[in-house]
């Protein structure tokens, strides 16, 4: 029996050294929602399912990075 309600997949970004991550959407029975972020590297794969919070900073920590780190043009 699953402990999840649905799971809802938002984006598939292809990544460098030829890995794929997959955002979903998770919600747990009594509503609870994580966002699950599989690393798919050949044929093994790691989940990491954060809470709002933790997805909160590490927007921030990913987008201070970028902002040192800009792009080559």
């Amino acid at each position: 029996m699953s402990d999840h309600k649905s799971i809802t997949e938002i984006e598939i970004v292809n990544a460098p050294w030829n890995k794929e991550l997959t955002f979903s959407d998770v919600e747990y029975e009594g509503g609870f929602k994580m966002l699950r972020m599989r690393v798919k590297e050949g044929k093994r794969f790691t989940d990491l399912e954060l809470d709002s919070d933790t997805a909160q900073h590490l927007i921030e920590l990913m987008g201070a990075w970028v902002k040192a780190n800009p792009p080559a043009a």
